[in-house]
């Protein structure tokens, strides 16, 4: 571990030597560090079984947001897929607090005020450490229903997670999509894994965004995931409505758009997501 910190380091350009290596929290996939040297500070992810261009593919996400002048998202410094030294080496944010999440709203909602002509992404990402196919559509619902559910329609199938009645269900909720979605969706740029653990402030109160999932589509879809889990108070929502647009057809749509989330939840870690995704999948579905 400590070999591949000082790779890092001496890829980045600094050679100052180190003083300080402390693990810090970094979520559930990599194991994350906070280093100091003689000439800066930085935050270290490890992740030695990560699959292929994981960390390339989040510093490209990271990059994307960046360019919409928006947000603010952590700088990359240096990042390695090689096998057994996979790793990315970023900015270190000194963590602080804020009463104004009205401001975190706003600035989510001017990123999703930046738009692509199409829809889904040129190439394979990960949601998590789980594979997610990709391309780009011009029709939203096509690419949800193909790219998203049934990405993890599959996956869910070759697990055991996804069997008997609720495999039923999925199948016709997947292809009721252009049924119950909005066709004549503008494609957001979407962080794509926008949960209360994905956003931070600095010391001085300003929001940033870390560990997307990169995506262009429909920012209801975005939003529907904010309220899954919770974590985002009335502020955030009252900022976003500020900058950005919430449809009437959100209320009606936004169990369906956090399906995705939940299959991908009940893939990852099992059955006690199981009753959230048939909860959904019983409220759309004809086969009761």
């Amino acid at each position: 571990m400590k070999n591949i910190i000082e790779q890092s380091l001496i890829d980045f350009g600094d050679y100052s030597g180190v003083i300080e290596i402390k693990s810090v929290s970094g979520g559930d996939i990599n194991d994350s560090f906070y280093i100091q040297t003689n000439e800066n500070e930085y935050f270290i992810k490890l992740n030695d079984q990560s699959p292929e261009r994981f960390f390339e593919l989040e510093a490209e996400g990271l990059q994307n947001i960046k360019n919409t002048n928006t947000i603010n998202v952590p700088q990359v410094y240096s990042y390695s897929d090689k096998p057994n030294e996979s790793h990315m080496l970023l900015e270190w944010i000194e963590q602080g607090q804020s009463s104004q999440e009205d401001i975190l709203g706003e600035k989510v909602a001017m990123l999703h005020n930046s738009y692509s002509s199409k829809h889904g992404y040129e190439h394979v990402t990960y949601i998590g450490t789980l594979e997610q196919p990709n391309g780009l559509y011009a029709n939203w619902p096509e690419y949800y229903s193909s790219c998203r559910l049934k990405a993890q329609y599959d996956i869910g199938v070759a697990r055991g997670s996804i069997k008997g009645k609720r495999q039923s269900q999925l199948w016709d909720v997947i292809d009721r999509c252009e049924e119950v979605l909005p066709k004549n969706v503008t494609a957001s740029y979407l962080h794509g894994d926008l949960w209360s653990g994905n956003w931070l402030y600095n010391k001085e109160g300003v929001p940033y965004l870390v560990d997307p999932s990169f995506l262009y589509g429909d920012r209801h879809f975005e939003l529907a995931f904010t309220y899954l889990f919770g974590g985002f108070s009335e502020a955030f929502y009252e900022g976003y409505k500020n900058i950005g647009v919430i449809e009437d057809y959100f209320d009606d749509v936004k169990p369906l758009y956090q399906l995705y989330y939940l299959l991908v939840h009940l893939n990852i870690f099992g059955e006690m997501y199981g009753s959230s995704v048939d909860s959904v999948l019983n409220h759309y579905s004809k086969i009761k």
